[in-house]
């Protein structure tokens, strides 16, 4: 695996535009990257791969020690909605996505499990429509890549139609984001190519009639897509409608996601799966003597709160507005180094299914809001 630098398409922006990438920059500094990329080769991404199917079956066994032993206090999930877990748990509600993040020690060569975005991943357009787009660009069909997410998303939005509920899935986000926007629609239009019939609003739009929830044109909302945190929604005022919907609207992702994307599910996980070669030595509420490890918020979003912690001595933190709900306590991981910054490796599970890699690039050790996205050829 290594960088390799292209002679950059000074046309990249109106050609990333026209395929509805409206947010490669950000004030003027590019989030994608265009004239490098990871070349990796056919066996590394074949151990992605294989990580990825094997730690998806271990978080699935985690839930599900998880809701049996009620360590729900571990997350900080409100008593009210345990019940509303269990439940789509045991009725196996609807899940489309997760991106499993990666670090890659290049001595040990070993893959080490940072976190699971599972419940509301983004980069999913990047990696499955920008990244292909970049490829034909540069390379035609000449070479490959580890993406197939784009046919993944279609065949997991077939096998999940016969179990909607109505013959409307809607599909949400908030208003002010583009990249939120971006994504949830291309999640929809996936969906309209497996024959499921959708309808757009905004969260703020979405209705309580007294006893379920409807659109803006007060139909009842029996299906839904959102790419809105579940720990945001049930802290809100309308969140406790959520268990007294008498409909008993599916949403998308499922509230048993609250579980695994709390990054308490990294200590569970090394609870269940001790020295797991997978996984980082990851504890609650203390570091157990590691002279090397990262403190995370429970609920941190895009390297908030996040410290990095070695030989005693902090070394890097970010500021931000979570810690207040507790924290784990994570191994420091080795990352890839290049000149160009540090990067990490995303990868996507769809249905059931690995079919997708991306590295995001960072120029510090946190991976934030600000790390570019790298594409990748397998070579």
């Amino acid at each position: 695996m290594k960088i390799k630098h292209l002679v950059k398409d000074t046309n990249w922006q109106n050609r990333v535009e026209s395929i509805g990438y409206g947010y490669h920059s950000d004030n003027g500094i590019p989030y994608w990257v265009d004239d490098y990329y990871f070349s990796i080769s056919p066996l590394f991404a074949d151990e992605i791969y294989n990580a990825t199917t094997e730690l998806w079956q271990m978080c699935l066994a985690a839930v599900e020690h998880v809701i049996e032993n009620k360590k729900y206090h571990l997350f900080h999930i409100p008593n009210y909605v345990h019940h509303h877990i269990e439940r789509s748990w045991e009725n196996e509600t609807p899940s489309i996505y997760g991106r499993f993040d990666f670090a890659y020690d290049e001595i040990k060569k070993q893959l080490k499990l940072l976190e699971f975005n599972a419940d509301t991943p983004t980069s999913l357009f990047e990696c499955g429509v920008v990244q292909w787009h970049w490829k034909q660009n540069y390379f035609g069909d000449s070479k490959d890549q580890f993406n197939s997410v784009h046919e993944q998303l279609i065949q997991t939005w077939k096998e999940i139609k016969p179990y909607l509920k109505g013959e409307i899935l809607h599909f949400t986000c908030v208003r002010e984001s583009l990249e939120d926007l971006t994504n949830v629609e291309y999640l929809r239009d996936c969906a309209m190519q497996a024959g499921i019939q959708t309808q757009l609003l905004y969260i703020d739009e979405i209705g309580w009639n007294g006893s379920n929830f409807v659109d803006l044109n007060d139909q009842p909302i029996t299906d839904i897509f959102k790419l809105y945190p579940w720990e945001w929604m049930i802290n809100e005022e309308y969140g406790h409608h959520i268990t007294n919907d008498i409909l008993e609207s599916q949403w998308i992702e499922p509230s048993w996601k609250m579980i695994l994307s709390n990054k308490a599910i990294l200590a569970i996980l090394w609870e269940l799966y001790p020295n797991h070669p997978l996984l980082l030595e990851t504890y609650f509420n203390d570091s157990k003597g590691m002279p090397n490890f990262v403190k995370k918020p429970l609920l941190s979003r895009e390297g908030a709160n996040i410290s990095v912690i070695s030989n005693n001595r902090i070394i890097e933190s970010t500021q931000g507005d979570y810690g207040q709900e507790g924290f784990i306590y994570q191994e420091l991981a080795s990352l890839i180094k290049n000149n160009s910054g540090y990067s990490i490796i995303g990868s996507w599970i769809i249905g059931q299914e690995s079919c997708g890699i991306s590295f995001r690039e960072s120029d510090s050790l946190i991976t934030n809001d600000r790390s570019r996205f790298i594409p990748h050829i397998i070579e």
